[in-house]
């Protein structure tokens, strides 16, 4: 298919134009998109009948030629999104790569070669690649010299091609990051931005992601040319925060903090006080009754802040507690819980401080802790924001026997960073290599000047520290520490 849609022309970047689904968003047939007959034969056989919610959303904005920025989780239908747009804009006779995927993990590149594959289907001799770390670089290059039409890889290998000159981009109609948060999550900004500069400007790039940071930001800014937002309705309703106010005796408020994390069972935890004591005092208590959890404060230097950010972004650190001045600019992706431990006075204040969790497609609780003469700043709220507050009452939450809910994750730090020219598909690597952990045990990884910290399942932290300690990156024995609270 060779007709190719004409691109708008070069503009300086600029916010995200939403475009808002079709209401309601109903089952559509792929017919009234206008796609040539072969496509579509192609598509019933797969048993493509109705496009999925995002697919009516997203295709006629993509395949019209335009930038896009669409919200979409995994299971959605979105390989088709982004997989029909880059067929429509390529020429099956040029064997040069016209069109480029990212993808966080080799698992997701693998299943998107294969859906491409499949939707390639209606023309012969499409040649799709995978580019992936954890395979040997040479045979890659050689497959890469013979001609590819999609290649499809992780930001670490792509830039590994690009920098040896096996991957040429001259002929790149699309570039797609897929599920870029996650890769964002990962630390792979750096390499993304490099692979991005090295595409030919007058491209079309889609972008998708289950929510929407402002690392996402960044990127749609700095390589989109005014990108138009896809995001379904069902995804952001207005009110995702359950808020529950409880009231407490003053001596008992520190130890109320437990029972609510015992009984709600949130995996992140953000706990705000009024005051840097209380925060003190708190930290005591949760650390005496067993509880993962660190402070943010105006003390800590940079480095220490940043370590613990890390921790909590992390998953590996259930509970943080922090100050309103402390939390300032605060954006923490599935925050399952905000804990008021004192009533703030301002009610613009409450509505910043729970406005941290129930974010994307996320539900979240906002929990409150009243003493007897806050209840009239708790009426202010209310009034303020018009709501009717429900109030609980620790009785009933029978909390006492239940056990410290534990952090999924534990933070490895690894001593050595950008200086050493260490990158994130690096400890990806040596952990999914020889060391013989899935991506799916790894969580996020943070590659700073002298440090990189990469999250692990909890139950795999001690092998993966020995198999760090045992082995190299980048060639190089390096020092590992578990961080823990």
């Amino acid at each position: 298919m060779t007709s190719t849609p004409p691109l708008q022309p070069e503009a300086p970047a600029a916010d995200a134009t939403f475009v808002p689904p079709p209401a309601p968003v109903v089952a559509a047939p792929f017919e009234q998109l206008g796609l040539a007959a072969p496509v579509l034969a192609n598509l019933a056989r797969l048993g493509y009948h109705q496009m999925t919610p995002i697919q009516a959303a997203s295709l006629p904005v993509a395949l019209a030629g335009n930038d896009l920025i669409a919200q979409a989780k995994t299971g959605s239908g979105k390989t088709a999104a982004f997989g029909l747009p880059l067929l429509q804009r390529l020429d099956p006779r040029n064997f040069a790569v016209q069109a480029m995927v990212l993808c966080p993990t080799r698992e997701l590149a693998e299943q998107v070669s294969q859906e491409i594959r499949r939707l390639a289907r209606f023309e012969e001799n499409i040649k799709v690649l995978t580019l992936c770390g954890g395979s040997p670089i040479r045979p890659q290059a050689d497959s890469l010299a013979h001609g590819a039409h999609v290649v499809v890889g992780t930001p670490g290998r792509l830039m590994d091609h690009l920098s040896r000159g096996s991957l040429q981009l001259d002929a790149l109609a699309t570039l797609v990051l897929d599920e870029a948060d996650r890769m964002l999550d990962m630390g792979f900004f750096d390499d993304i931005a490099y692979v991005a500069k090295a595409c030919p400007k007058a491209r079309q790039t889609l972008l998708f992601s289950a929510t929407y940071p402002e690392g996402v930001v960044r990127l749609a800014r700095q390589f989109m040319r005014q990108p138009q937002e896809i995001a379904l309705a069902g995804q952001h309703e207005a009110d995702k925060i359950r808020q529950r106010f409880y009231e407490v005796a003053h001596d008992q408020r520190l130890h109320a903090v437990g029972l609510l994390l015992r009984h709600y069972r949130p995996v992140s935890t953000l706990a705000f006080c009024n005051t840097k004591q209380q925060c003190r005092d708190l930290i005591d208590v949760l650390h005496a009754e067993g509880f993962h959890v660190l402070a943010l404060h105006g003390e800590l230097d940079q480095r220490d802040r940043d370590q613990v950010m890390v921790q909590f972004a992390n998953r590996s650190c259930s509970v943080l507690v922090a100050t309103d001045v402390a939390a300032r600019g605060l954006d923490i992706a599935k925050l399952e819980a905000v804990i008021n431990v004192d009533v703030t006075p301002d009610p613009e204040v409450h509505v910043h401080r729970i406005g941290r969790t129930g974010r994307a497609d996320e539900n979240g609780w906002a929990l409150s802790l009243v003493g007897p003469s806050e209840k009239n700043r708790v009426a202010a709220i209310a009034r303020a924001n018009g709501f009717e507050p429900q109030w609980e009452s620790l009785a009933e939450l029978h909390a006492e026997d239940q056990p410290v809910p534990q952090p999924p994750m534990v933070t490895l730090q690894i001593l050595g960073g950008r200086k050493e020219k260490i990158r994130p598909g690096d400890v990806l690597g040596a952990l999914t290599g020889e060391a013989g952990f899935t991506s799916s045990q790894i969580g996020k990884i943070n590659v700073n000047e002298q440090s990189t910290y990469v999250a692990v399942e909890r139950g795999i932290a001690r092998q993966a520290l020995k198999r760090l300690q045992d082995g190299k990156i980048k060639g190089k024995k390096v020092r590992v520490r578990l961080l823990d609270e």
